[in-house]
């Protein structure tokens, strides 16, 4: 008989666990009754997300995240993230939303759910002096090219395209080596690249190649959220399909991407 009750009691209980379950609402509806869209995005990555003299934050994402609030009807509150706090932010529910410059990978996608389609990318390119006249990557065999130490991409460049590779352990060290003239060029992330060449000082550079090594990015959310993903699904969808990202790089100074015209083809 005690055992017969004591089953009786754990199904009720497991019962209640699961009405709680469903019964509770997901992000997107919290988002809705609350009036506020939380997002997560970059504060020091220009010209993606930044602070602007007034100390709010602006750039192509934070643009994005704003266009997500005014479609959901609610207002916006941008937490500024970094790479080593980003994804922790989206799991512990601090930020409804991820839209930060985040490289979309399978060791990732295990912890977080990502919005397919993806909305952006970035490849490698390099800085280089307009007077250098580089148009094609061939022209960079047996020239000294900046690298920063243990990128990804330095042995490919050096395997495949010839490059005779300088590595550096930070950015501040190739910028002033790409100045004394001691690289022709500096290869690198081409976001960062045209964030850097915003600065008056760079006037002189250009990134004058077709990215390569493109590696996109996704918008990301709390694993298990998903009508908050198909919503960023048809959301990112009709960013593409209307050019919008290709206006917000007009906008931003970004150099047209393939990514976005060929999304943009892809959706029209």
């Amino acid at each position: 008989m005690l055992k017969k009750l004591i089953c009786v009691v754990a199904a009720g209980l497991t019962l209640s666990v699961m009405g709680t379950t469903v019964a509770r609402a997901g992000v997107l509806d919290d988002v809705k009754k609350k009036g506020v869209l939380v997002v997560g995005t970059k504060a020091d990555y220009r010209p993606f997300g930044y602070l602007d003299p007034s100390g709010k934050i602006v750039g192509l994402e934070a643009d994005l995240a704003a266009d997500v609030a005014k479609r959901l009807g609610v207002k916006l509150e941008l937490v500024p993230v970094v790479a080593s706090n980003r994804i922790q932010f989206l799991q512990q529910g601090k930020i409804d939303l991820m839209i930060a410059t985040t490289s979309d990978t399978p060791d990732r996608r295990k912890i977080v759910d990502f919005v397919d389609p993806n909305y952006y990318g970035s490849g490698l390119n390099v800085l280089a002096p307009k007077s250098a006249r580089i148009t094609g990557w061939d022209q960079l065999k047996g020239k000294k090219v900046c690298l920063i130490q243990g990128a990804f991409y330095n042995k490919e460049l050096q395997e495949k395209y010839g490059v005779d590779g300088v590595a550096f352990p930070g950015t501040a060290e190739v910028y002033t080596a790409l100045r004394n003239g001691n690289c022709l060029a500096f290869a690198y992330d081409d976001t960062a690249i045209v964030g850097e060449m915003l600065k008056p000082e760079w006037s002189a550079y250009e990134m004058p190649l077709d990215s390569i090594l493109f590696v996109p990015w996704g918008i990301a959310v709390k694993q298990g959220e998903k009508d908050l993903v198909e919503f960023m699904a048809k959301t990112t969808i009709d960013w593409h399909k209307t050019g919008f990202i290709q206006q917000l790089e007009k906008k931003w100074g970004i150099k047209p991407t393939k990514f976005a015209q060929d999304m943009n083809a892809k959706y029209k």
